[in-house]
């Protein structure tokens, strides 16, 4: 429950407060912005449908990596055993701790806040690295959402934009 807090608070701050700085925007064709923001969109989207087998499709390898091993810590903490390879293969297909993570994260986290409240920008596109701002209409500065390109899909890096929360924790 203190980690659901923590996260709620840092949502709360990172959205209202805006402690993410934007970078000048690099230009890029239509096919690759329209897929960029369509991953982005389609991930918020996954989230407020609950649909946590798309969720999953769309998060960077090191986001999963750093949920999983975030699970499994939490797991061993309440006593029982975890592993990495079964609890991946739940939240592939969105099985209950997969339900449970994901749905305690929305209580948390309004996908609604993003896809109905909050504008978007593209501030940057490289080969394999994309950042969107987005701005929430209560904000004065954007987060900015950091995406990368796993076998030539770009997927949202959770994680690597929101993780610094962890430090808050400690």
């Amino acid at each position: 429950m203190k980690t659901v807090k923590v996260i709620k608070l840092f949502v709360f701050i990172c959205f209202t407060y805006g402690l993410f700085f934007s970078a000048p925007l690099v230009y890029a064709d239509d096919a690759v912005i329209n897929n960029v923001l369509s991953s982005t969109e389609t991930l918020f989207k996954a989230l407020k449908e609950k649909n946590y087998t798309a969720v999953w499709n769309l998060l960077t390898i090191k986001s999963k990596n750093i949920i999983l091993d975030d699970v499994c810590r939490e797991t061993v903490k309440l006593g029982s055993e975890c592993s990495k390879g079964q609890l991946n293969d739940d939240f592939a297909k969105g099985g209950s701790p997969a339900k449970a993570y994901w749905d305690n994260y929305i209580t948390v986290f309004n996908p609604d806040m993003v896809l109905e409240h909050s504008t978007w920008k593209i501030n940057l596109i490289k080969n394999e690295y994309a950042e969107v701002n987005i701005l929430y209409k209560k904000s004065g500065k954007p987060a900015i959402l950091k995406l990368y390109k796993e076998a030539n899909i770009w997927k949202v890096g959770l994680e690597e934009t929101f993780g610094t929360r962890k430090w808050l924790i400690k």
